[in-house]
């Protein structure tokens, strides 16, 4: 397999996490890579290239504490959401936008954080201690809570195909709920005896997820419909995970190594 390094960006301290924003077009004129990025300093920026000599870096917010996840607007990537250990759930706006910054506090370090798949105006924020809650970007209210019963909570994500329907690590068990049924699990299952880091849905199909975990740094992969394994491999490290956007192909990263997985037989 080769690959294309169509820019480098030196970003200058240690990244936490990264978002793409829907604003970055490598398909049509004029072509620009927009990211959002958290840093190693608390600091929320902006990264956009033009994939030749024009490179800005712009800071938009800053969290107290460590920040664990960010996830751009699917929309329109006018904004992006944060969460960190300081407590608290940030909507930052892009620079030059006249919108507001808002801010919900958590009762515990936030974990994870996703937009809804169809309605951009509300996100899910999942808490350490194991609640997940949904909040309005527009009237800045909490409106409905999961509880996973099990902390630490590390990781969540909303299906993309089914945003009834949430997924969650914790402790070393993963969950599932359906948000139309109830505020508990409507399925769990022991995973990672170690305990469970990193849960991801397919974004090419609605029955499969991803999980990482411990001991080892253990990848696996479900299909919900039989709840079984269909894929199970161990890395020296895993740094992170991801999904092609139309083929079940998950990247894993591991010590300076991206490891592509197609997974079969769904």
């Amino acid at each position: 397999m080769t690959f294309e390094q169509v820019v480098v960006i030196n970003h200058g301290l240690k990244v936490t996490d990264l978002a793409w924003s829907v604003q970055t077009n490598l398909h049509s004129i004029p072509r620009q890579i927009r990211l959002f990025t958290a840093g190693g300093d608390r600091k929320i920026r902006l990264l956009t290239s033009d994939l030749k000599d024009s490179t800005h870096i712009t800071v938009i917010g800053e969290h107290r504490d460590y920040v664990n996840a960010i996830a751009s607007n699917p929309e329109l990537g006018s904004s992006v959401a944060s969460v960190s250990d300081d407590r608290t759930c940030r909507v930052w706006p892009i620079p030059y936008s006249d919108d507001p910054t808002i801010s919900f506090a958590l009762s515990s370090p936030g974990m994870a954080v996703c937009w809804h798949p169809l309605e951009p105006s509300k996100i899910m924020v999942a808490e350490k201690n194991g609640t997940i809650r949904f909040y309005s970007v527009i009237t800045q209210q909490a409106f409905m809570s999961l509880d996973c019963c099990q902390a630490p909570l590390l990781s969540a994500d909303w299906c993309r195909f089914n945003p009834l329907t949430v997924a969650a690590v914790a402790g070393s068990d993963w969950y599932v709920f359906d948000t139309s049924q109830s505020s508990l699990p409507l399925e769990n299952r022991t995973v990672h005896s170690g305990g469970g880091q990193l849960i991801s849905w397919s974004l090419s199909h609605d029955h499969l997820f991803a999980t990482t975990g411990r001991p080892g740094s253990l990848v696996k992969v479900f299909y919900l419909r039989t709840n079984r394994v269909i894929l199970s491999v161990e890395r020296k490290i895993v740094n992170g995970l991801s999904w092609h956007c139309r083929q079940p192909i998950i990247a894993v990263g591991s010590d300076s190594t991206v490891h592509l997985y197609l997974v079969e037989n769904v």
